[in-house]
């Protein structure tokens, strides 16, 4: 142990023309965030973990080697992704158990974010092994604050079905859901995705489409549904990565069946007022008259 101590303090990685030494890590499985296109994202807490780490798993070593180089980050990489996560896994949980640390990172962004890496997880906490968020950049979070729609609720809906019927299906369960919608989508299928999702969330919809994140090219452009499938559609095929954010439906877009049940099921587990509070900041109406409507309810279930 005190050999490998040692090697640890060796590991270092660099800022510019500064070089800094890695703390060690604790054993532990490390979640790391890794910039979604502009490298100088990364964070500094990050770098060390990558410098430090027993072992550094990730999604494609030839993408992360880019990463590494760019910091002068020395190290031996091993692959860690859906095809290979029946043997790589447990060699991965392995390691922690024998008091190693493990960093995880994907092609760019926060692992397990429309990335592999949920399984390894849920059997590190399983076996009662340490994870550590090392947080940082977010492709939906990116769009989501720069898409012009309401934050204080969403819903990350990652990438849609490829086929036309299973995503109208998909798109009709979140239809009333009162939050804000972020999804991935690719470029090739962006044109025909809007147009469905015009046609079942309503072409009314505010929306906004955001393209290559924190890159040279980047773009966000904003407009109801109809109006971004109208252009998407003429447009030649965009390049990059494609965030899609569509605003969470407006007040009259709400069913009245959608709003009982709300009120009821809210009432199930609060006092009526609190519920009535809590219906009407998820709805946008007026929460004396949600009041009203669930006093009514509870008479019609009571008589």
């Amino acid at each position: 142990m005190e050999k490998h101590a040692t090697e640890q303090h060796k590991r270092s990685f660099l800022i510019g023309q500064a070089e800094f030494s890695a703390r060690p890590l604790e054993p532990a499985l490390y979640l790391v965030a890794t910039p979604i296109g502009n490298l100088a994202d990364i964070t500094i807490r990050a770098l060390e973990t990558l410098a430090a780490a027993d072992v550094l798993a990730c999604e494609d070593t030839r993408v992360s080697r880019v990463l590494l180089e760019r910091y002068g980050i020395r190290r031996r990489t091993t692959a860690y992704h859906e095809h290979n996560a029946a043997d790589a896994g447990p060699r991965l949980i392995a390691a922690v158990e024998e008091g190693r640390s493990v960093a995880l990172i994907s092609d760019a962004g926060t692992p397990l974010v429309s990335d592999p890496g949920y399984r390894l997880v849920g059997e590190a906490l399983e076996r009662g092994l340490r994870v550590v968020p090392v947080p940082g950049p977010s492709a939906p979070l990116a769009a989501l604050t720069i898409s012009g729609l309401p934050s204080d609720a969403f819903l990350f809906a990652g990438f849609l079905p490829v086929r036309t019927g299973q995503r109208r299906s998909r798109l009709e369960q979140w239809q009333a859901v009162p939050a804000t919608l972020v999804f991935f989508e690719s470029p090739r299928r962006l044109a025909e995705t809007l147009v469905v999702m015009a046609e079942v969330l309503g072409g009314a919809r505010k929306a906004a489409v955001c393209r290559e994140l924190t890159k040279t090219f980047e773009e966000a452009r904003h407009g109801s549904l109809q109006e971004l499938a109208a252009h998407y559609a003429s447009a030649d095929t965009p390049k990059g990565e494609v965030v899609i954010c569509v605003g969470p439906p407006a007040d009259e877009d709400a069913a009245p069946a959608d709003i009982d049940a709300l009120l009821i099921g809210l009432a199930a587990e609060m006092p009526a007022s609190k519920a009535a509070a809590e219906a009407a900041r998820m709805t946008g109406q007026p929460k004396q008259d949600l009041y009203r409507k669930l006093l009514a309810l509870k008479q019609d279930a009571s008589g």
